[in-house]
C-alpha cells in the first residue's frame, strides 16, 4: 500500500507540472507525457498481478504484458531530447517537469522488475529471480531503442508483428551497420541493473542489520571493523 501510495503521489505530482505548464504557456506541448506515464503504469500493474496471481494462465499473460511494456518506463528519459528553451515558460521548470516525469518512469519500471525477480525467485530460486531481472533490462533497452529511434510501439508485436521483427532481425545479424543499436541498448541496460543491484545490496544490508538487532547477533561487518 505504501508504494502504490508514492507512486499515486508523484503521478499526481507530475499532472501538476503539466497542467500549470500548460496554463502558463497557454499550449499542450508537452502533454504527450501524461500518454507516456499511462504506459509506464501498464508494466507495474502487470508486475502486481504476476506477484499476486495464483493462477499459472493469470501469470503468463501479465508477465507477458509487463515484458511487453517494460520499456515505457524508462522511455520517458529520452523525453529530455525535448528539453530547449521555450518562453514564456523557463527553462528550469521544463527541467524540473521532464526530472520528475522521467523519475517517475524510471522508479515505475525499476519497482516492476524487483516485483517480478522476487516472485519469480520465490517459485524457482534467486539466481532465476535475477537471470529474469537482468535479461528483462536488457531487453527493456533494446525497446527503448525501438521505440525512440525507429518509432516501433509494444503493441505492435501483436497488431503489426511483421516489419518489427523484421527490422530487429536485420539489426541482430548485421550489427556492424547499427553501432548506435547496441550502443543505446548497452548503456541503457548497464545503468538500470546497476541501480538495481546496488538498491537490492543495501535492502539485503538493512534487513541483515535489523536481523541481528533483533536476535542479538553480531552483523559481520562490526566483527570485521573491531579486529
Amino acid at each position: 500500500m505504501k508504494r502504490l501510495l508514492t507512486f499515486a503521489v508523484l503521478l499526481v505530482w507530475c499532472a501538476a507540472l503539466l497542467v500549470l505548464r500548460g496554463m502558463r504557456a497557454d499550449n499542450t506541448f508537452f502533454f504527450f507525457l501524461v500518454w507516456n506515464l499511462v504506459l509506464a503504469v501498464i508494466p507495474f500493474a502487470s508486475a502486481e498481478i504476476f506477484a499476486r496471481a495464483r493462477w499459472r494462465s493469470t501469470r503468463f499473460a501479465s508477465f507477458v504484458v509487463w515484458l511487453l511494456f517494460l520499456p515505457n518506463a524508462p522511455y520517458i528519459l529520452t523525453d529530455f531530447i525535448h528539453l530547449r528553451d521555450r518562453p514564456p515558460v523557463p527553462l528550469w521548470y521544463d527541467v524540473l517537469l521532464l526530472f520528475s516525469c522521467a523519475g517517475t518512469g524510471l522508479l515505475l519500471g525499476y519497482g516492476s522488475v524487483m516485483l517480478v525477480r522476487r516472485a519469480v525467485a520465490r517459485r524457482y530460486g534467486v539466481r532465476t529471480g535475477w537471470s529474469v531481472a537482468t535479461l528483462s533490462i536488457l531487453l527493456s533497452a533494446f525497446g527503448i531503442y525501438l521505440g525512440r529511434f525507429v518509432r516501433f510501439n509494444s503493441w505492435e508485436v501483436v497488431t503489426d508483428p511483421m516489419p518489427l521483427f523484421a527490422d530487429i532481425a536485420y539489426r541482430l545479424t548485421n550489427p556492424m551497420q547499427h553501432p548506435r543499436t547496441f550502443a543505446v541498448t548497452i548503456l541503457y541496460h548497464c545503468c538500470p541493473k546497476q541501480i538495481a543491484t546496488g538498491n537490492e545490496s543495501t535492502e539485503e544490508s538493512g534487513r541483515w542489520t535489523r536481523s541481528c538487532g533483533e536476535t542479538g547477533t553480531t552483523p559481520p561487518d562490526a566483527v570485521l571493523n573491531s579486529e
